[in-house]
């Protein structure tokens, strides 16, 4: 006869679906199943959809205006009232929902960097950095999911993208190991050495707080009162003054790390690095004017740029690269104290090695949801990098943690959709505002036994991070810097003289319109001391057109110690070519000229990469072809180049005594407002070509034979020439420079 004993049922209220070992487990095993009497939330996606693959569950769902619960709507006119003409009822629900959620739809904006721009991408790895860095994404052809924030630091999230000012270059890897932020700025230095001054500069270069003004610029005493006092800011002001201050474009602009990381290799040895993005268009900036005009013509220029370029195909990319340094006890190279945020080493002393692709190939679907709440930090790291005791960095490792608890409503800011890891997550953090994960098990603590001691301690062959062994020096706890912070001067002597007399000119008059700004004199005079510590010249300059004596320097000239280079060619922007694929050219048509080869000349420009736009006296097509601008839309800012397919005669609705961009009466016979085309672009350095009759309008406006135009009599032929001088990005040798 079969026995029929069995275990006994057990009792109601066992901790978790297997009971413990009286050992404390030591084999990882994966997370408990559930209790059979337990069933979690079933998973649906914020808009009720089951999850899927496709991305349209997480968009709204049904042809049907809902309420947030599902329930749909007859009307969303009118609030339910006592009668048609009494007053309304508390019982709405409808409106109250509404309404509440309206009231609470904005979320406290970043006190920096607070006007951004983004866009997703993808990192592909060369397999070059495996020497000095494990990390996964770094292997050959291995290809990680990112989103890149570009931004600007000053401005609020209402202020223009073309403010003078540091631009920030953050990207997220959303990599197998976890999530590593490389999250830096388009200047290789910053303005402090210590975190704990990050408040003093940001509230000096803030709007004045009596006032509120002015909004996104350092242009005003507070600003310049910090940095003429605190001289340590003077490297980093010295790049802000110059051409990278105001950038063409996102798409061809630098981004650096900033700090020096400390990167291992899979047999644990160390070395030093700092990070570099060099971007394949080339570094391209803004002329003064452009700057001011787009201020106004275009505030949110550099977002609509890069949305553009990436909906047309033109998808903006950059080559990840670091200089790397050996990891020796004074963390120092070449005399350069490598933990001072404020120097930078230069690229003849150690060349930058390119170790991987970033491409840019999709916009955010939704600012709010991607751009404004992604939540960058620099202590989001992997194995095999690793930070260093740059103490602008251990404050920043902090910080970033802490302003999200503000700004996202607590601790879960990583659970939102464009923080999530791509690698799996056991952190064993419960609850907390916005917590959004269903977990199971009873033990969110280490060590257990009740859920089997999962999650488990990663072993040496598991992939985890490490927190690198660095001997810490005897010391004594104090508040202070290595004296080989002490020099202020002598890294922005070097960056003033790596630049070209045309970016000379630029610095002197940045500084002559920012110091011209300041209502005290006392603070112009402080500040040009600091000038001529850096370079007598450059402050003689700027002192002659602020009307004030220059001072002499009083800082002694040491002399440079051996392997030190007296200019560096990498920091000027100019000298060299770039590719041309995304650059705006504007076509000037008169409608009632031969348009017959418009077409064939649009479909050229598109071929190459470009967009192409007709600027015409109306709105419509020419020839087939639409009108992208008409005279009265059209600004010379919005155009890399400018073609003259035609001269066509004043417009209707041209009135130079009342119309201020169609220019002074008497200016001749071409229409005023394409005169003003010319004239800018002519001012602006950019490359100018014309045939047929458009050669009658250009030589109207400009020297015959000058430099940058380009005169001929077939369109084709004619772009042809204007794309080659794109490649110096402008045509500076039209203007002699100053020094």
């Amino acid at each position: 006869m079969a026995s029929t004993e069995h275990a006994p049922t057990p009792a109601p209220g066992r901790p978790n679906s297997e009971p413990p070992s009286l050992e404390e487990p030591t084999e990882p095993t994966a997370p408990l199943s559930p209790k059979p009497d337990q069933q979690g939330v079933q998973p649906r996606t914020p808009t009720g959809a089951e999850p899927s693959p496709d991305e349209a569950t997480t968009a709204q769902q049904g042809e049907f205006l809902t309420t947030s619960q599902g329930a749909r709507l007859r009307d969303t006119d009118h609030s339910l009232k006592a009668g048609r003409r009494g007053p309304v009822l508390l019982q709405d629900h409808h409106l109250r929902e509404k309404i509440t959620h309206f009231d609470h739809e904005r979320i406290p904006e970043r006190v920096v960097h607070a006007r951004g721009a983004a866009a997703h991408g993808v990192f592909e790895g060369y397999g070059t950095a495996e020497s000095v860095c494990r990390a996964g994404f770094l292997a050959k052809g291995k290809r990680t999911e990112v989103f890149t924030r570009f931004s600007t630091v000053v401005g609020s999230r209402g202020s223009m993208d073309t403010a003078r000012d540091t631009r920030g270059f953050a990207t997220k890897f959303y990599t197998d190991e976890g999530t590593f932020d490389l999250v830096g700025n388009n200047i290789p230095v910053f303005f402090i050495q210590d975190g704990i001054k990050f408040p003093d500069v940001v509230h000096a270069v803030k709007p004045h707080p009596d006032r509120e003004i002015p909004q996104a610029q350092s242009a005003h005493d507070t600003f310049w009162d910090f940095v003429s006092l605190h001289t340590e800011a003077q490297h980093h002001t010295l790049w802000s003054m110059g051409d990278r201050g105001i950038p063409r474009s996102y798409r061809m602009m630098e981004g650096f790390g900033i700090h020096t990381f400390r990167l291992s290799n899979a047999d644990g040895e160390t070395s030093l690095v700092k990070f570099h993005w060099k971007p394949a268009l080339g570094v391209h900036s803004l002329t003064w004017e452009e700057a001011q005009i787009l201020g106004g013509a275009d505030p949110d220029f550099h977002r609509r740029d890069l949305a553009d370029a990436i909906e047309a195909g033109a998808y903006p990319n950059w080559e990840l690269g670091i200089q790397v340094f050996p990891d020796n006890e004074e963390q120092s190279f070449e005399g350069i104290d490598l933990l001072d945020p404020t120097k930078f080493v230069p690229e003849e002393l150690a060349p930058v090695q390119p170790i991987g692709r970033l491409t840019l190939n999709r916009n955010p679907r939704n600012y709010f949801a991607e751009t404004e709440q992604v939540a960058f930090n620099p202590g989001h790291l992997v194995p095999g990098i690793d930070v260093t005791d740059d103490p602008l960095l251990q404050v920043r490792l902090f910080s970033y943690v802490d302003t999200q608890l503000t700004r996202l409503g607590g601790p879960n800011f990583a659970q939102l959709p464009i923080n999530r890891a791509h690698a799996p997550i056991n952190d064993m953090l419960r609850d907390g505002y916005g917590q959004q994960g269903d977990h199971s098990g009873v033990a969110p603590y280490q060590p257990n036994s009740l859920d089997g001691g999962c999650p488990f301690m990663a072993g040496e062959m598991d992939s985890a991070f490490e927190d690198l062994p660095v001997r810490v020096p005897e010391s004594v706890k104090e508040r202070a810097l290595s004296a080989t912070f002490e020099d202020h001067f002598s890294q922005a002597r070097l960056f003033w003289r790596s630049m070209t007399p045309v970016e000379r000119d630029h610095i002197v008059d940045a500084y002559s319109f920012e110091l011209g700004k300041c209502y005290e004199a006392t603070i112009r005079e402080r500040q040009l001391q600091s000038l001529a510590n850096i370079d007598e010249d450059l402050c003689a300059r700027v002192a002659s057109a602020l009307g004030m004596p220059a001072p002499a320097s009083t800082v002694p000239v040491e002399e440079e110690p051996d392997g030190a280079v007296d200019s560096s060619a990498p920091l000027s922007q100019l000298g060299a070519r770039w590719p041309t694929d995304g650059r705006v050219i504007g076509i000037v048509v008169d409608p009632d000229g031969d348009n017959s080869a418009l077409l064939a000349l649009h479909e050229a420009i598109v071929a190459a990469s470009m967009t192409p736009v007709v600027i015409a006296p109306r709105g419509g097509e020419v020839a087939g072809v639409p009108v992208g601008r008409t005279f009265g839309t059209a600004a010379s800012v919005e155009f890399d180049a400018l073609l003259l397919a035609g001269n066509p005669l004043t417009a209707p609705d041209s009135r130079p005594s009342v119309d201020p961009k169609a220019g002074a009466p008497g200016a001749g016979e071409v229409e005023p407002r394409v005169g003003k085309l010319i004239d800018e672009c002519w001012r602006h350095a950019k490359a100018i070509g014309a045939w047929g009759e458009g050669r009658a309008a250009l030589e109207a406006r400009t020297e015959p034979g000058g430099a940058g135009i380009v005169l001929g009599e077939d369109g084709q032929v004619i772009f042809g020439e204007v794309r080659t001088l794109l490649e110096s990005h402008r045509v500076w040798e039209r203007f002699p420079a100053s020094a």
